[in-house]
């Protein structure tokens, strides 16, 4: 199908891109400590681009019968596309990236069912009193790209994912806790998700007052994702680099940060969900250095961000339903030595940050981050005490990255987007009610 769209497009265009996704996934969910569906899910989403007269046309469709239409649809935007001022990549050398298992699709429907009640009774042994929910999905996934530069490259790749929430109702309060992993590999055991979502439970179990004022901060691997990352990954953005509108915009080369602070991104990362040998318009993944001891080092970039920066893609495009953008694949914080343990033994009075709600409304690109402690603890005299109510934490993740007291040494991956450990600051301003 590809090869036909192909030869068609080159026919009325300079330039032709054909890219196919092929998946199948089969979802489980429970709620209410109940098993609620069982899905088996099949698509299929084709994308065009083409150059013709130096313009950029696109079009894409989800039913494989529409591909006779592509071009028509691709030449009809074209007249009012942007200017491509970049070449579509010929065939390169890819990375050997080892992302997928055959043992993913032996996992049965019963082993699923199986694993999700383990979860949810888990977590009620615990505390019988939790609404409990969770999920698991098996998928694979093909993508396959052909253009007119030589290109004609796919992969496949397995996914296994589990989640695990809790919801305890206590009069007017209720608390939220929850965790989970995600694979390239079958996870055949509930226990790890269960104990991670226990903890929290046990941090939780009763409530703290907490005074408004600066205090110590230890982010957790969850609240680095929910309030540290979103503005960092939009500020090194090469689109928004480009478009002037990133704060780290012409800072390459300066030390912004604490010299503890370094940051790559690695698409290359065995089994990790996010992976891949190449991205979405067919550049070879690298490993893509961000900021090193602090110093901003790189942007990422696609092949048309790239073109108007005069950079190199880094082969970081991504599509979601649309043209390729820059994304970051699988961004790594690297660890520190200290354990959360010895983080907390360090603070007389602070905030533990498990998950932060509505961190992302402030001025994101500007790295001001205010919102709600969904699930955050107090640490007293260098234990938690409790959970903290009816808290806010405010501060800007560029003032913040300059001063770190500690990075923890217990990173994980969350969701294969990003591997993070615990980060500590010293001061953050914090007010509770």
């Amino acid at each position: 199908m590809l090869e036909k769209i192909l030869e068609q497009a080159k026919k009325v265009a300079e330039q032709a891109e054909c890219f196919m996704v092929e998946s199948e996934s089969t979802p489980i969910h429970f709620e209410s400590n109940q098993l609620k569906n069982i899905e088996s899910k099949q698509s299929l989403s084709l994308a065009l681009r083409i150059v013709k007269d130096g313009k950029i046309g696109y079009a894409a469709s989800s039913n494989p019968a529409d591909w006779p239409r592509l071009v028509n649809m691709a030449l009809e935007t074209a007249a009012y596309g942007q200017t491509a001022h970049f070449q579509f990549p010929a065939s390169q050398t890819y990375p050997e990236v080892k992302i997928f298992d055959p043992e993913v699709e032996t996992v049965s429907l019963e082993e699923m069912v199986n694993l999700g009640k383990e979860m949810v009774a888990g977590l009620l042994d615990i505390n019988s009193e939790l609404i409990c929910s969770s999920s698991l999905t098996k998928s694979t996934r093909k993508v396959s790209l052909l253009n007119t530069s030589g290109a004609d490259i796919s992969f496949k790749k397995s996914l296994f994912s589990m989640g695990l929430e809790g919801t305890l109702v206590r009069g007017t309060d209720m608390l939220f806790v929850g965790d989970g992993f995600s694979s390239c590999r079958p996870i055949r055991s509930s226990l790890e998700v269960v104990n991670l979502v226990s903890k929290q439970l046990k941090r939780a179990r009763q409530n703290v007052p907490l005074q408004s004022r600066e205090m110590p901060v230890i982010f957790t691997p969850h609240g680095v994702a929910s309030t540290i990352i979103p503005a960092l990954s939009a500020a090194l953005n090469g689109k928004l680099v480009q478009e002037k509108a990133s704060p780290l915009a012409g800072k390459l080369g300066e030390q912004m940060f604490d010299p503890a602070f370094n940051l790559v991104d690695d698409p290359t990362q065995s089994f990790s969900p996010n992976s891949r040998p190449f991205d979405d318009e067919g550049t070879a993944s690298q490993i893509t250095p961000m900021v090193e001891n602090g110093v901003i080092k790189n942007f990422i970039y696609d092949l048309r961000t790239a073109a108007l920066a005069k950079a190199k893609s880094t082969g970081n495009a991504e599509r979601h339903g649309g043209q390729p953008a820059p994304g970051f694949s699988a961004l790594m914080i690297k660890p520190g030595t200290l354990s959360f343990e010895e983080m907390v033994s360090d603070i007389k009075e602070g905030l533990v940050v498990e998950f932060m709600m509505g961190a992302e409304q402030g001025n994101v690109l500007g790295g001001d981050f205010s919102g709600n402690v969904l699930l955050g603890y107090k640490i007293e005299n260098g234990q938690i005490t409790g959970r903290v109510k009816d808290t806010m934490l405010s501060g800007n993740i560029y003032s913040a990255l300059k001063t770190i007291n500690a990075i923890g040494s217990d990173g994980r991956w969350l969701d294969g987007e990003l591997f993070t450990p615990s980060m500590y600051f010293p001061n953050l301003s914090v007010a509770a009610k």
